[in-house]
């Protein structure tokens, strides 16, 4: 009983211990319970959707002042003036969002980064999307993408830029609109009107006034009613540039397809008179007292008498197609075209001092100098096939084949009179560019 009366009160000490430990346990679940409120109120869902709604790539205005490497170099000209150009128009994104960051202009923003990125690849000329093969001539096409997404850049910076900015900008934004727009032109002249309120005026007109001109006020608040007009006759002013620069590449390469297929007719008569000598001889028959000679560019018969002339003594009586045949050489034709040829790069030369030069990429006047050398080959053959036939009157017979040579240079110079009004035509087309020559005045202002 002792025993067990002495084991029976140890035993409630070690319950108790027991008991008093599922208390501290049960704390843990209180502050898990706890723990939630702070979860369910996830404060970053809501601003998550604000920075990341849009469909397009995420826009990060810090971003926008991290201005890429112009890249290169590369090895088109043309090429190296996009990416500078890019650059210099990512680097005024740069100062006009730093300048004004109270602004909501992410739209525009993205816009110019994407259109910047549009003429990189077409300065770096990237892969065609989808691939085309045996897509050869991309010069064009890549020079109008650059071309067109470059003025869209300019366009949407000046919406972006500041008042301050776009008034700085007015008198080349004027000299640009004279270059490309008509003196008629409706927009042209709603342009010269905003920038005569502004103070700005063309130092030819004859009405130069030397007032004081419109307070620094005034013309803020007139770019601030006009900017759209500005922006929208500038980019027309920059569309009509682009498309004078397609109608100046398409001439350009209407004239280097016809001086290869002149090139191609040229090699096609040489070839022609290698294998069939004959079928378009170059030779001459002059007749004396009864007496004819086959005079041909490099060589010349032995006298003969034709059938049905009078005998002489010591003189063959021959058939006519018979001497040609046996005096024509395979090379006549080419010989008779390499001096057309060299006539024509004589009058190549000549014309030189007549070309102003042009700072367009297209190359026009070397084209129409390229022009000049198988057409100088093709009218050598066809002078001298013309008086072959007799169709100069006292031209129809020459006497030796230096006659012959001499008349072939005269008629490979004589190309000029035809190329002549090819280069007028091309010269025509190179003013209405007008990107490099002076702006015709517009007529009297309002």
């Amino acid at each position: 009983m002792e025993h067990t009366m002495a084991a029976t009160p140890p035993a409630p000490p070690l319950a108790t211990p027991p008991l008093a430990m599922p208390p501290p346990a049960t704390p843990p679940p209180a502050e898990s319970v706890t723990v939630p409120p702070p979860a369910p109120a996830p404060a970053p869902p809501p601003s998550e959707p604000a920075t990341a709604t849009p469909p397009v790539p995420p826009y990060d205005d810090a971003a926008i002042f991290e201005v890429s490497a112009v890249g290169g170099p590369v090895w088109v000209a043309w090429r190296e003036g996009t990416l500078t150009r890019a650059a210099e128009l990512e680097a005024l994104c740069a100062w006009t969002k730093s300048s004004r960051p109270e602004k909501n202009d992410k739209v525009l923003s993205t816009a110019i980064q994407r259109h910047l990125a549009a003429a990189r690849d077409a300065a770096r000329a990237a892969k065609l999307k989808p691939h085309r093969k045996f897509r050869i001539f991309r010069n064009g096409p890549l020079i109008e993408r650059a071309t067109s997404n470059l003025d869209a850049v300019e366009a949407h910076l000046l919406n972006l830029a500041d008042t301050e900015y776009v008034l700085g900008q007015m008198p080349c934004l004027l000299k640009h609109v004279q270059c490309h727009l008509p003196p008629n032109d409706p927009r042209r002249q709603e342009f010269e009107r905003i920038a005569r309120k502004l103070g700005i005026k063309d130092p030819d007109h004859p009405l130069l006034a030397k007032d004081k001109g419109p307070s620094r006020k005034d013309k803020t608040d007139t770019i601030d009613e006009e900017r759209r007009k500005i922006v929208s006759i500038v980019r027309a002013a920059s569309s009509a540039a682009l498309r004078e620069h397609v109608r100046l590449r398409s001439f350009r390469n209407v004239v280097v397809i016809t001086a290869i297929l002149m090139a191609l007719l040229a090699i096609g008569l040489a070839i022609t008179g290698i294998f069939r000598p004959t079928l378009v001889p170059m030779c001459f028959a002059p007749e004396e007292s009864g007496i004819a000679t086959v005079v041909c560019p490099t060589a010349e018969s032995e006298p003969f008498i034709p059938l049905g002339g009078q005998p002489h003594s010591g003189v063959a009586i021959r058939d006519i197609d018979d001497v040609v045949e046996d005096t024509v050489n395979p090379a006549d034709l080419i010989v008779v075209e390499l001096v057309g040829l060299t006539a024509a790069a004589i009058a190549t030369a000549a014309a030189i001092r007549g070309i102003r030069g042009s700072s367009e990429r297209y190359g026009l006047p070397v084209s129409l100098a390229a022009l000049k050398l198988p057409t100088g080959a093709i009218t050598a053959f066809l002078g001298l096939l013309l008086m072959r036939g007799q169709f100069v009157p006292g031209l129809s017979a020459l006497d030796t084949s230096a006659q012959i040579l001499a008349w072939a240079l005269v008629f490979g110079y004589a190309q000029q009179l035809f190329t002549r009004l090819i280069d007028q035509q091309g010269q025509t087309v190179l003013n209405d560019v007008r990107g490099a020559d002076r702006p015709k005045a517009s007529p009297s202002p309002v």
